[in-house]
């Protein structure tokens, strides 16, 4: 650590070139994106896990709606935080409180009961809200304008992010997979926990950032100017920029839904005959950013060196451009995946993906950040980054949409008891009262609906009920137009599910009843997946061109804010 004299005669003790505050945040950011995305990585594969697993037992569309709504006012919530900030209690204030509300959202999730659970959701929203953009803009607020460094200490903030969500996904991630939901639940409180503490023992390094502007008579006047043209100018930029955040975010943030329950299902995890835990993908954006971080970086710089651009906006565009050439290897991963009988596709399509996904994302948002607080007037510091953590917010929201239009509708049936006594791999779950899936083949054949047991080859539609009477005619119809028949059947997985009071009730094992049940035709499912991966590259395609061919107008208004 050494100590060196700033522009106005005060001494600021650095490390590495940098303020020791830029280091307090770093680590309070890490341990509180280690909470939130250890906490992600578990989500939607816990409300989508049957009740007798441990889960919510949700279908998968109700787990991404949910998904979708949760990340969507996580960020949505900066707005009202930043407000708090610029109006009442200053950024490092808004901080701490932010802080202290996470941990017991976190907390309270450890708890093994529904209303816990969605009452720290709600904590969690409250939380992040607060902390969220008030931290960012105070790693603006270290340096003073035109300071060559800040570029560089967002970059160093943007690696503490992604040191804790790497370490969130491989730690937390397995202990909720491999031990229990709410053991992960409650691990991602404690780094939580530790990130409030590095913050409260840090103060003494940020005595000069975040404060209330309005506490001084000075601040109040700059409160209370009108805009100038360039502010107004800049502040169009700003909001247009949004636009493409919520495009890439909507695109980005199927990590967490749609191509986590992708992986979890889809995609081959084996590895040398071990099976490697599907939210352990969640870690690979984090590595990546780690790994090619300085090269991306260093592309950019020599790009600069030569007079070529480098605008924020068009970092922005090129990241959306080649994150969504991700999703076109999605799409390959598709087709590899429908080739066979409830197929998977290989370990390599999601890795390379996220591999793309990682190299856009160190393109477009680790300078969109310290692109905010240049362009941002100082009297709407917080307020702005909260708008663009709402905008991420949008996004998050438009990925669990997305996410929910990529999962077929379940068709509901029940179980019709005693009718299986000639199928043993379906009776002694039953005895038993285990929740259980069994996959068919599935045709029509002399205008009937044939469903045969994929292992045994007998068939179970005698034991099968449609909850709806014209559910099966409507699946006839599909089967028919997609000429499915038994020399080429398509295929669907059953899933039964003993009422999880039911199941309680000693006297009643193993009699067959209070089951719910539904099934999925794989080739339909496998189609949506196909559909949405290519609408995903194709949006974020357009979306990319359309800011290059804008360049030039947008980056008048931003009056050289970037020189």
């Amino acid at each position: 650590m050494s100590t060196v004299a700033t522009e106005s005669g005060m001494e600021e003790k650095q490390i590495f070139g940098h303020p020791v505050g830029l280091y307090v945040l770093f680590f309070t950011e890490m341990w509180e994106r280690f909470s939130y995305y250890g906490m992600r990585a578990l989500l939607v594969l816990y409300i989508s896990t049957s009740l007798g697993d441990g889960g919510l037992g949700w279908t998968k569309a109700e787990a991404l709606g949910l998904y979708g709504w949760y990340t969507m006012l996580v960020y949505v919530m900066s707005i009202p935080g930043g407000i708090i900030a610029d109006k009442f209690l200053g950024q490092k204030k808004s901080v701490m409180y932010g802080a202290i509300i996470l941990c017991l959202g976190h907390g309270i999730m450890a708890v093994e009961y529904e209303w816990a659970f969605f009452t720290g959701l709600g904590l969690i929203i409250l939380g992040v809200g607060m902390l969220k953009p008030n931290i960012s803009t105070m790693v603006g607020g270290l340096y003073k304008q035109g300071d060559l460094r800040r570029d560089k200490g967002f970059t160093i903030f943007y690696i503490g992010i992604n040191i804790g969500a790497f370490l969130s996904a491989i730690i937390v991630g397995y202990v909720g997979e491999k031990i229990g939901w709410h053991y992960g639940f409650g691990l991602a409180g404690i780094g939580m926990l530790l990130g409030l503490l590095v913050y409260m023992r840090g103060q003494k390094y940020l005595e000069h950032v975040g404060n209330f502007l309005g506490a001084s008579e000075e601040s109040s006047e700059v409160m209370k100017a009108p805009l100038t043209k360039i502010e107004k100018d800049r502040m169009i930029v700003l909001i247009l920029s949004f636009l493409i955040i919520i495009v890439f975010w909507g695109a980005f943030e199927q990590a967490g839904g749609l191509l986590n329950i992708y992986a979890n299902e889809k995609i081959n995890t084996s590895i040398l005959g071990w099976e490697m835990p599907a939210t352990w993908f969640q870690s690979f954006n984090a590595a990546f950013i780690v790994i090619f971080g300085t090269a991306v970086a260093g592309f950019w710089a020599n790009r600069k060196l030569k007079g070529k651009e480098t605008s924020t906006l068009l970092k922005m565009a090129v990241g959306t451009i080649i994150m969504g050439l991700g999703f076109l290897l999605m799409v390959f991963a598709s087709n590899e995946a429908g080739q066979i009988e409830f197929g998977t596709a290989s370990f390599w399509w999601l890795t390379f993906a996220y591999l793309l996904h990682t190299i856009g994302e160190l393109c477009a948002s680790p300078t969109a950040l310290s692109f905010i607080t240049k362009l941002a007037p100082v009297k709407y510091a917080s307020i702005m980054m909260g708008v663009y953590f709402a905008a991420t917010g949008f996004g998050n929201k438009l990925a669990g949409t997305i996410g929910e239009a990529s999962q077929s509708e379940p068709v509901e049936i029940f179980y019709q008891a005693g009718e299986l006594a000639t199928n043993d791999s379906i009776v002694s779950k039953v005895a038993e009262d285990e929740s259980f899936q069994v996959k068919a083949n599935i045709y029509v054949e002399n205008g009937e609906l044939s469903i045969m047991d994929y292992e045994t080859g007998k068939s179970i539609k005698n034991s099968i009920g449609f909850t709806k009477t014209e559910s099966e005619e409507e699946i006839k119809s599909i089967l028919i137009a997609e000429k499915a028949t038994s020399a080429e059947p398509y295929h669907a997985k059953f899933s039964f599910e003993k009422d999880f009071e039911a199941k309680k009730i000693k006297e009643n094992k193993g009699d067959g009843k209070n089951y719910e049940a539904n099934f999925i035709i794989d080739e339909i499912q496998t189609q949506k997946e196909h559909d949405i991966f290519l609408f995903i590259f194709i949006l974020t395609a357009v979306f990319g061109v359309l800011v290059i061919l804008l360049l030039k107008p947008l980056k008048r208004l931003t009056h050289g804010a970037e020189d």
